[in-house]
């Protein structure tokens, strides 16, 4: 069955849904009202350097203060034109800077000097970003192919990052997007010499519209919502964006029942909210997200009920959480460090299929996510790139 990206408006919040298998995966929600600054592009003013970090703390906009690493080699692009050498951002200097990640709790937003502009195929990077293929398109001819193009296209002034969505995409589509892209940027960059400071050179798109550009093309099959005002902004995107999958939008039909009722939105929401999570099999995981990291712990439950081979009845519960785990993180976009303590097992082997199958459902998620490895004490280590606020936050 195909996946399905369903959107719809409760009270003052938009809610994105992805199905797979008519289960729903992920779940996103916005403010309808407020708009994220989230890959926003502004002319920012660096207000303090602070050295013993390498970092910039660069006031944005009025009264919003961002943090910039200074230690991964960019050069930010002065509001003038100039560029900066490397090292050399003083305190006062006028630079353009992208929204590279939220506030979230007491961390300021994260900046980067770096602009990146993602299309559905593929991401173009400036700062002479030349050439990179997604580690997900494992297939020689289709990575040749696409580093081929990249070659083509990219300058000393930027590149490209092929995305996962192009392997299935033809030369003609690819080449279109980057067109599309190098103009955007190209404009953005033209526009912001003479602009003056907390200017915003760029405003990304809605959540829900980034969320169609990251759902990977050859699993999607249809776009449903119920409101009129997002079908139409939807529409439009789409067909600006020269992509085919304005054929996959239809407006929900209420004869059908509501599309919330249908799909059983409200209590997924409400599940994912919730720490504990129980699996069919009568074990359960118990999900408890911190400031410092996420940490969540198997427990067997009622499965070792009666039961004579405990070990195996262990490593078939490892197994079952380890792919609720991995679905759980998606739904309720939790990231940075993970702790994961599954139940201890005997057998060295199961030890390494349970690590194979975290490493193949991680592999399902469009946001980068590295399985590290077992510590000494047997838990299992996991990044997970931020970029949005989690679920409980998005939801207060």
């Amino acid at each position: 069955m195909s996946d399905e990206l369903l959107i719809i408006r409760k009270e003052n919040k938009i809610f994105t849904a992805i199905t797979e298998d008519s289960r729903i995966v992920q779940l996103q929600a916005e403010d309808a009202e407020e708009k994220s600054s989230l890959g926003n592009i502004y002319i920012g003013k660096v207000k303090n350097i602070v050295k013993n970090i390498n970092a910039a703390f660069v006031e944005f906009q009025k009264g919003q203060t961002g943090y910039l690493p200074l230690s991964t080699g960019q050069c930010p692009l002065h509001a003038g034109g100039k560029d900066y050498k490397e090292g050399h951002v003083l305190t006062g200097d006028e630079i353009i800077v992208q929204v590279l990640r939220e506030a979230i709790k007491t961390k300021p937003p994260a900046l980067t000097g770096r602009l990146s502009f993602p299309g559905r195929y593929m991401v173009l990077v400036s700062e002479g970003f030349r050439n990179s293929v997604s580690s997900k398109i494992r297939d020689k001819s289709a990575r040749s192919r696409l580093s081929e193009i990249n070659s083509k296209y990219a300058t000393e002034e930027y590149g490209f990052i092929a995305r996962t969505n192009s392997a299935d995409a033809s030369t003609a589509e690819i080449t279109n997007e980057i067109e599309i892209l190098v103009k955007k940027y190209k404009d953005i960059i033209n526009y912001g010499k003479h602009r003056t400071v907390f200017s915003c050179l760029y405003s990304a798109p809605p959540a829900y519209l980034t969320s169609i550009i990251d759902t990977y093309n050859n699993r999607l099959g249809k776009i449903w919502t119920d409101d009129l005002e997002i079908y139409n902004n939807v529409k439009t995107f789409l067909l600006e964006s020269g992509s085919m999958l304005a054929e996959k939008l239809e407006f929900w039909d209420n004869s059908h029942g509501k599309i919330e009722a249908v799909y059983n939105i409200p209590k997924t929401l409400e599940r994912a909210l919730m720490p504990k999570v129980w699996l069919k099999s009568g074990a359960y995981i118990v999900i408890q997200p911190s400031e410092a990291l996420v940490a969540i712990d198997v427990n067997t439950g009622k499965a070792v009920s009666k039961k004579k081979d405990v070990q195996n009845t262990f490593f078939k519960v490892n197994m079952e959480a380890a792919k609720e785990i991995a679905i759980q993180l998606r739904l309720r976009n939790l990231s940075g460090i993970i702790i994961i303590d599954f139940i201890d097992m005997e057998d060295e082997e199961n030890h390494r299929l349970l690590m194979e199958c975290l490493r193949h459902e991680f592999a399902k998620d469009n946001i980068k996510t590295k399985l590290i490895d077992m510590t000494k004490l047997g838990l299992i280590e996991v990044t997970r790139k931020k970029v949005r606020k989690p679920l409980y936050m998005q939801c207060e």
